[in-house]
């Protein structure tokens, strides 16, 4: 398991290089700063291995901003109980149609990150899921291909980034490589290889990666 997280914290550091050179090339194009949290609203998605990952972090942290956090999971969880009541520990979305994933996470939802601080910093960006360090700039492959061709609407103000080249990065690389480490992850985790699962940033933070029940998590 160690040496997972390991390989999967390098993988990270990857996409991280590769935003900083996007910044460093584009400095009047991507407003991107530390403490600016304007995109971090609503839920977000996230893959297990991000949730381990992001617990790892959290660990870390002083007792009592442990506990603030923790409270604002819990509340966030029972609004999803709401539309979800069987949603429980540990609270992984795959046993439900994606369509009910998003139904979760409206557009209009403006509800700032659990994580984000008083000053409006992420309290554990060094440890933060992989879909963090995407967001902001459109994911364009080496070879011309446009993998997303979204971004931060405070990005790219008048421009098209979609014709900058140089934002370019070996995504396809990258996505293997991470969706073979969850692959691995599952496997050491779970008792199964799986490909794809999923919960939530506020859940993740509640869930019990020490369960010794957790080769049944995802029984059905």
């Amino acid at each position: 398991m160690h040496d997972i997280i390991n390989n999967y914290a390098t993988l990270l550091g990857r996409v991280d290089r590769w935003f900083a050179r996007c910044s460093e090339q584009h400095p009047e194009a991507i407003a991107c700063r530390s403490g600016c949290s304007f995109c971090c609203r609503s839920l977000f998605d996230i893959t297990i291995l991000d949730a381990y990952f992001l617990k790892q972090g959290f660990a870390r942290l002083q007792p009592a901003v442990q506990k603030a956090v923790l409270d604002k999971c819990r509340k966030r969880v029972a609004l999803m109980q709401a539309q979800w009541p069987e949603f429980a520990h540990p609270y992984l979305l795959n046993y439900r149609p994606e369509e009910d994933w998003e139904a979760l996470m409206p557009d209009a939802d403006e509800t700032p990150c659990v994580l984000i601080g008083e000053d409006g910093r992420c309290l554990l960006y060094e440890h933060r899921p992989m879909t963090c360090r995407l967001h902001g700039i459109p994911l364009l492959e080496l070879t011309g291909e446009v993998m997303h061709d979204e971004w931060c609407t405070m990005n790219f103000v008048g421009e098209d980034p979609l014709q900058m080249t140089d934002l370019a990065a070996p995504f396809e690389g990258i996505f293997a490589t991470e969706v073979a480490l969850l692959v691995e992850f599952t496997g050491a985790l779970l008792g199964r290889r799986l490909s794809e699962v999923d919960t939530f940033i506020p859940t993740a933070l509640l869930i019990d990666f020490d369960d010794p029940e957790r080769a049944g998590w995802l029984k059905g």
